[in-house]
């Protein structure tokens, strides 16, 4: 057995969401919409199975799809992205990110993680014989410091893996953040590999800022994204790399030797969502907008401690001011004992530097909001 995941523990969102299904909990943890989707898309998908093509695609991605991923990154963040040699597709942003490992560091190359973190960036890193250096960000702004990366940042450093928005805090990293990081980068020639899948899931107005536009980071920037996450269908497993080509002609050997390809009928979906107008874009923020506040204000009024969330399907609670230290004990009995499945932040550190934070996925039905408030009412009265 390979001891890197040989010794994994069984990750914390299968052991929360196991629970909640034994124990009828409402189910917050894990991040997936109570919504199936838009039904255009999904319509788009299903008639491709019956009328299109269903052998294998093009390594690279249908280039309808290629062609779409180019002219929707030039709309919504002014990218100019050769669909032929820039851009590829993959199944899933987890393989872009497993295959830009496995292509970009060599054993004993050292790789910058952001804690808290995707849970699998450390098994991926480790695998790929990266040596990982973190900067442990805390609440509640997760912001970068100079002095945290020049800890991290090395003549060794090859790449910095970096996610924006930041998935366990929903929190969007500022402009002078992506400064800072984009001179470390450049001063130390590393290739930063940015997970940005959750590039259209913003709120309160703000717009993604792509490190693929700053300057100097053009020819040293593997953008990842996720159709999953763009149009809510997180079973769909499409993801979108962008790079220079000398970049990507790296990237796509790698990909080659995993998966080779993604399913066409899906491929042809997103090249059409990828077109839809602004209405759809707006509505779906606007959406999920309308659901963090009604969570957030239900939490607030219950007397948790809510933090800023400007991304993402997630709010975080500050547990101490409960009186609480330790995030994985409290998450256990709040799904066994007050029916209410959430993650403990910890569990996205490698050390659990941070353990009073718990993170609450807020992209459900009201009813399903309501009915996990109501859960936690029973709790802040002692039911």
């Amino acid at each position: 057995m390979n001891p890197i995941f040989s010794a994994l523990q069984t990750s914390v969102f299968e052991t929360m969401s196991r629970l909640a299904r034994e124990t009828g909990a409402v189910n917050l943890g894990q991040g997936f919409p109570d919504d199936p989707g838009p039904e255009d898309v999904r319509r788009k998908a299903a008639d491709a199975v019956i009328a299109g093509w269903n052998q294998y695609p093009p390594m690279m991605g249908l280039p309808e799809l290629r062609h779409a991923c180019a002219a929707h990154y030039r709309r919504w963040q002014g990218l100019e992205l050769d669909p032929d040699s820039e851009i590829m597709v993959t199944s899933g942003a987890t393989e872009a990110l497993a295959g830009a490992l496995m292509a970009l560091i060599a054993p004993g190359d050292e790789v910058v993680l952001f804690e808290p973190m995707y849970d699998a960036y450390l098994p991926l890193v480790s695998r790929a014989g990266g040596v990982p250096k973190f900067v442990t960000l805390t609440p509640p702004a997760f912001g970068l410091s100079e002095e945290a990366l020049a800890r991290a940042f090395s003549p060794r450093t090859k790449v910095a893996l970096f996610n924006n928005p930041l998935n366990p805090t929903a929190t969007i990293f500022s402009d002078a953040d992506l400064d800072l990081l984009a001179a470390f980068c450049i001063r130390h020639d590393t290739v930063a590999l940015c997970d940005e899948v959750w590039e259209h899931v913003v709120f309160d107005g703000a717009r993604h800022r792509p490190m693929l536009a700053r300057p100097g980071m053009r020819e040293r920037t593997v953008k990842v994204s996720s159709a999953g996450k763009i149009f809510s269908l997180t079973g769909w497993k499409v993801g979108l790399v962008m790079a220079a080509p000398p970049l990507m002609r790296v990237l796509s050997k790698a990909h080659q030797y995993i998966t080779f390809t993604t399913p066409p009928n899906l491929q042809a979906a997103v090249a059409y969502g990828l077109g839809k107008d602004d209405a759809y874009f707006d509505g779906m923020r606007a959406d999920f907008q309308r659901s963090r506040d009604r969570f957030a204000d239900g939490l607030s009024g219950l007397g948790f401690s809510v933090l800023p969330s400007v991304g993402t399907y997630f709010l975080n609670v500050d547990i101490a001011p409960l009186g609480e230290r330790d995030d994985v004990e409290f998450c256990r009995t709040l799904v066994m004992e007050n029916g209410v499945a959430a993650i403990p932040v910890s569990a996205f550190y490698a050390e659990a530097a941070v353990r009073n934070v718990v993170r609450f996925c807020f992209a459900k039905h009201d009813a399903t909001l309501d009915a996990a408030l109501e859960r936690l009412s029973d709790r802040r009265r002692g039911g």
